[in-house]
C-alpha cells in the first residue's frame, strides 16, 4: 500500500489554495524537495490557457495540468474527469504507487466550492477523502486582498490550515495573523518563506486585527494571453512591463510567462507591482515538469484590461 493510502481504500486529497501570487507553487516545490507528498499525484489548475506554474514542480510522482478554466466553475467538469481518471489509475495501472492526490488550485478558485463539487460527485465521493485544505496568504499583499476581494475572504474561510508567505514587518504580519485568526479561528496558522517554515512573529497585546470594510460590486478578474514573440526582444519587453506596472499596477494582479532572453529561457513572474527574481529554465524540455512551456507568451491577470488593448499597447512599444 502506498504511504498515504487509507485503510478504507479512498485516496486522501489535499487542496492547496490561495489568492493569485500567494506562492503556492513555490511552497509546493519546497515540500516536494523535502519528500512531502512524494507518493502523491499532483494536479495543477490554471485559469489561463497557457500553463506556467507546473514548471516549478519537478520531482512530482505524477503531474497533470488543467489549464484554461477555474476548477470551481468553468473548469469543474474537466477537474472531475481528471480526478476520476487518477482514481482509476490508482486502483489499476498504478495500484500501490499513488498514495494520495494534491490539487493546486488557480488563484481565482474558491477551495470550498471545489470540495463541495467533489463531495457531490457520486464517484469521487466514494474514491477520495478530503484530508485538508491548505490556503496560502500573501504577507505582502494579503491585507489589501482581504480589504478588496471577496474571493480572498472565502479562501480563508474554507481553510483547515493557513500559511502566511512572504514575511514583512513584524507588526504588519502580526496584524494580518490576528485578522486571519478572527476570520477562521479553527484553522492552524503558520508562516513560510520560499517554502521554508519560519516562526510567526510575537504579537503585542495592544495590536488589533485589520478593520475590513464591507465589499461592494467589483469587476471580475480575468486572464489575458499576450504573444510577445520569440526573437529575444527582452529589453523592449522588460521596459514595457515596467511602464505597464507603473501605470496599471493596481489593476494587474499577476503576470507570468516564459520568454527568451540573452541568458536563456526566463520564467517571468510578478504580483501587482512586485517583480519576482527571474529564474532561468533549462533548454531541455525533458528537464521540466509537465507540458513544455510556450515561449514568447505571457499571461496578464487583472481588471480593466482587454486582450486587444494589451496587444495594441505592446505592438506600439515593441515594434
Amino acid at each position: 500500500m502506498a504511504e498515504g493510502a487509507r485503510s478504507d481504500g479512498r485516496l486522501p486529497l489535499t487542496i492547496l489554495g490561495g489568492f493569485l501570487g500567494a506562492g503556492k507553487s513555490t511552497w509546493l516545490r519546497h515540500q516536494l524537495h523535502q519528500g512531502r507528498f512524494r507518493d502523491h499525484a499532483i494536479l495543477v489548475n490554471e485559469a489561463a490557457e497557457t500553463p506556467v506554474d507546473n514548471l516549478l514542480l519537478a520531482g512530482a510522482l505524477r503531474l497533470g495540468v488543467l489549464a484554461g478554466g477555474c476548477a470551481c466553475c468553468t473548469g469543474q467538469a474537466a477537474l472531475v474527469a481528471a480526478l476520476r481518471a487518477l482514481c482509476n489509475d490508482a486502483s489499476g495501472a498504478e495500484a500501490g504507487r499513488i498514495g494520495g492526490v494534491l490539487l493546486e488550485t488557480s488563484g481565482l478558485a474558491d477551495p470550498g466550492r471545489i470540495a463541495a463539487a467533489i463531495a457531490a460527485d457520486p464517484v469521487l465521493s466514494r474514491r477520495l477523502a478530503l484530508r485538508e485544505t491548505l490556503v496560502l496568504v500573501d504577507g505582502l499583499h494579503g491585507a489589501r486582498q482581504l480589504a478588496d476581494e471577496g474571493l480572498a475572504r472565502a479562501q480563508i474561510e474554507a481553510a483547515d490550515a493557513l500559511i502566511l508567505t512572504k514575511p514583512v514587518e513584524a507588526a504588519d504580519l502580526g496584524r494580518l495573523a490576528l485578522t486571519l485568526r478572527r476570520m477562521n479561528p479553527h484553522a492552524a496558522l503558520s508562516a513560510a518563506e520560499q517554502g521554508v517554515a519560519v516562526p510567526l512573529p510575537s504579537v503585542p497585546d495592544d495590536l488589533r486585527p485589520l478593520d475590513l470594510p464591507p465589499l461592494g460590486p467589483a469587476e471580475p478578474i480575468t486572464p489575458h494571453r499576450l504573444a510577445v514573440g520569440q526573437d529575444g526582444g527582452w529589453v523592449a519587453l522588460s521596459t514595457w512591463l515596467s511602464a505597464l506596472l507603473h501605470a496599471r499596477g493596481d489593476d494587474i494582479v499577476r503576470i507570468k510567462g516564459v520568454v527568451r532572453t540573452p541568458a536563456g529561457r526566463l520564467l517571468l513572474q510578478s504580483v501587482r507591482r512586485v517583480v519576482q527574481p527571474p529564474e532561468i529554465l533549462p533548454d531541455d524540455d525533458a528537464a521540466l515538469a509537465g507540458p513544455a512551456p510556450e515561449e514568447g507568451v505571457i499571461v496578464l491577470i487583472g481588471r480593466g484590461m482587454t486582450a486587444e488593448t494589451l496587444e495594441r499597447s505592446w505592438r506600439r512599444f515593441g515594434a
